[in-house]
C-alpha cells in the first residue's frame, strides 16, 4: 500500500559526450558542406569547406577540431586580423585533408595488390629468388626438382 519513492539517478558530469560544433549538409551534385554552429557574436553559421565525399567532410571536421583545440577562440575573433588568421587556418585545413586523401588513393608503393602479401620475415636464403621456403635450407625445394628429374629419365 506503501509506495516507495524513488531519488532519480545522479547526474555524472564525464558521461555525456559534448556535441561537435561542426555539422555536415549536402550540396550540389554529391557534394558535401561543412559547417560551423554560430557562436560568440554571429548569426549564421561559418562556412569551413566544401568537400567532394562525406569521407573527406568528417575529415575535414577531424582537422577542424584538433585545429580549435589548440586555438580556442579561432571561431570567436572579430577583429580583421582574426577573421584572416581563421581563413587561413580554414584553408591550410582543406588542403592537409585534400593532400591525405590524394595520397591515399594513390598507392604508396609499387608491387602486389593487398591481396598478395609475403608471410613471415621476408629474407631469402642461400641467393634463391624463387624459394619455396619449405626447408629451412632452401633445399627442400632443390630435392624435389632433382627426384622429379630422376623420376623422367627412369621412364625414358
Amino acid at each position: 500500500m506503501t509506495e516507495k519513492k524513488r531519488r532519480p539517478a545522479k547526474k555524472r558530469p564525464g558521461t555525456t559526450a559534448s556535441k561537435s560544433p561542426y555539422f555536415l549538409q549536402p550540396g550540389k551534385q554529391g557534394s558535401v558542406t561543412v559547417l560551423r554552429r554560430p557562436a560568440g557574436n554571429r548569426i549564421d553559421a561559418k562556412l569551413c569547406g566544401i568537400m567532394p565525399s562525406r569521407a573527406m567532410a568528417l575529415a575535414l571536421v577531424k582537422q577542424l577540431e584538433k585545429a580549435e583545440s589548440v586555438v580556442h577562440d579561432l571561431f570567436l575573433e572579430a577583429t580583421d586580423d582574426g577573421i584572416e588568421a581563421l581563413e587561413a587556418v580554414l584553408e591550410a585545413c582543406r588542403q592537409s585533408v585534400a593532400r591525405r586523401a590524394e595520397q591515399q588513393s594513390a598507392p604508396s608503393r609499387p608491387g602486389p595488390g593487398p591481396g598478395a602479401r609475403r608471410r613471415g620475415r621476408g629474407r631469402r636464403r642461400n641467393g634463391a629468388a624463387g624459394s619455396t621456403g619449405a626447408g629451412d635450407d632452401g633445399e627442400a625445394g632443390n630435392s624435389g626438382q632433382s627426384a622429379a628429374a630422376g623420376e623422367g629419365t627412369s621412364a625414358a
